[in-house]
């Protein structure tokens, strides 16, 4: 081990080597997940080269952390800072150990590597995977195999930046899938299932998944801003599984998540409640626990249908709307609210020749229901609006239709030839009466014939 080799290898028993040829630039190393671009030269120990990505002109790239590369490259291009060119020696066991990779590589092979680090990008983990969300880990805590879920109670702390300045820095807790209503951004709730406890990573995060359009004026955060968040999730509890929940506790599993459904629904979180309500039809999806609860099943179960139906009228999601008062309908065929909010649903689709046979089916249940008259009122206006938009449609559609029809009919009468009075025929001859064509005697002794009106003719004198 020469004077300016560093060891690497966790045991420090010199089977990564590392070598710097040229420094690198800044601090910041990539960590685990990050997708990495290098250029690299392998020879053997005897200088013979068996790779090289420069030869072929084109840079490599692979996702760091996620053994697509043998073990020396994992610990030593981690170690590396952008534009840093260094020489990894490489022992087998950290290479291709026994084996070798034939038939450029033989047996228990130590390898050097000259590797130069051209960029990197954070891991992606937005959902669509258009880097709206990228991760870069700063402290990667012991390996562990559990994660939040969606549901489960989360303790992080958070460093909110924009164009490098602070703008919030807090602790916080709240319900993964809920952080909206603590005024966590959607970024960070997309990314901290990938979390284990004691870690920190840096998110860079676009502003669909921060603060969107409307910015956030408190925090001087112009609209469609993208920010980046420091992240430590400090601690986490994992929900209950439902599969091992007694059919009780999922009975009162299901009136608190409908009851805090509605908290949100009051208070105007709609896309909260939504998540929220869902989570009802979760707990209570297996008919075959519920035996002796179904009519306390049924009636949260109808409940959830009914407030989804006003949320997706909130939302303007119409037809989500109309389903989720089918359902509920399928329950409780006269529930008054289902009728309803299902005919304003086909009010608000341009079908009120539908929605009104709702209304009326309201009034049959509630007489007294003065909501649903008022809304019969409108739709028959709506079909009487509509129906006289479709007679003055169809009305204007005949007169251009025989407008249409009288034109063709000119332009006929325009094309044929007039014989009657001795014009230019067809060919362009002049026309004789009788309708043949004048003979060149005719044409040369013009006064020759006459014809009188029943065809028959004389001579004139020449």
């Amino acid at each position: 081990m020469a004077d300016n080799e560093i060891d690497l290898s966790p045991a420090k028993d010199k089977g990564v080597l590392k070598e710097i040829i040229k420094e690198g630039k800044g601090d910041e190393t990539p960590s685990p997940g990050c997708k990495v671009k290098v250029h690299y030269t392998g020879t053997l120990l005897d200088g013979t080269k068996f790779d090289s990505s420069r030869d072929r002109q084109k840079p490599f790239k692979f996702d760091l952390g996620r053994n697509s590369v043998i073990k020396a490259w994992e610990i030593g291009v981690a170690s590396m800072k952008k534009g840093e060119v260094a020489m990894l020696t490489c022992a087998p066991e950290y290479a291709y150990g026994q084996n070798g990779s034939p038939p450029s590589i033989p047996p228990d092979a130590t390898l050097k590597f000259e590797i130069e680090l051209l960029d990197w990008q954070g891991e992606d983990l937005s959902p669509n995977k258009d880097r709206s969300i990228e991760r870069f880990i700063i402290n990667n805590a012991e390996k562990q195999f559990s994660n939040p879920e969606d549901g489960g109670q989360v303790n992080i702390h958070l460093v909110g930046k924009y164009n490098g300045q602070v703008f919030e820095e807090r602790d916080v807790e709240f319900t993964l899938g809920e952080g909206e209503d603590v005024g966590v951004v959607e970024g960070i709730e997309i990314a901290l299932p990938h979390f284990v406890s004691g870690q920190i990573c840096r998110l860079l995060i676009k502003s669909k998944y921060a603060f969107k359009e409307q910015g956030k004026s408190e925090y001087n955060i112009p609209p469609n801003a993208d920010v980046e968040y420091e992240v430590e999730l400090k601690s986490f509890e994992k929900k209950t599984a439902t599969w091992s929940m007694k059919p009780e506790d999922k009975i009162e599993q299901a009136k608190i998540q409908k009851e805090k459904g509605t908290r949100y629904l009051t208070s105007d979180k709609i896309n909260l409640a939504i998540k929220v309500y869902k989570k009802v039809f979760t707990l209570l999806n297996d008919d075959s626990d519920f035996e002796n609860f179904k009519e306390n099943k049924d009636s949260l179960t109808l409940a959830t249908h009914l407030n989804l139906a006003l949320c997706y009228l909130k939302t303007d999601e119409n037809l989500l709307a109309k389903e989720e008062c089918t359902k509920a309908l399928e329950l409780d065929p006269e529930n008054e609210k289902a009728l309803f909010r299902r005919g304003q649903a086909h009010l608000k689709l341009a079908s009120p020749e539908v929605a009104i046979l709702d209304f009326q089916q309201v009034l049959k249940v509630q007489p007294k229901n003065t909501a649903a008259s008022k809304q019969i009122s409108v739709c028959n206006y709506l079909i009487k609006k509509q129906l006289a938009k479709e007679k003055k449609l169809y009305a204007n559609m005949f007169d251009k239709f025989a407008q249409e029809d009288k034109q063709k009919e000119e332009q006929k009468l325009k094309e044929q030839p007039d014989v009657m009075h001795g014009t230019l025929g067809e060919w362009g001859q002049e026309e004789r009466p009788g309708g043949r064509d004048a003979t060149a005697f005719e044409k040369e002794n013009p006064n020759i014939l006459m014809l009188n009106a029943n065809g028959s003719g004389e001579f004139k004198n020449m």
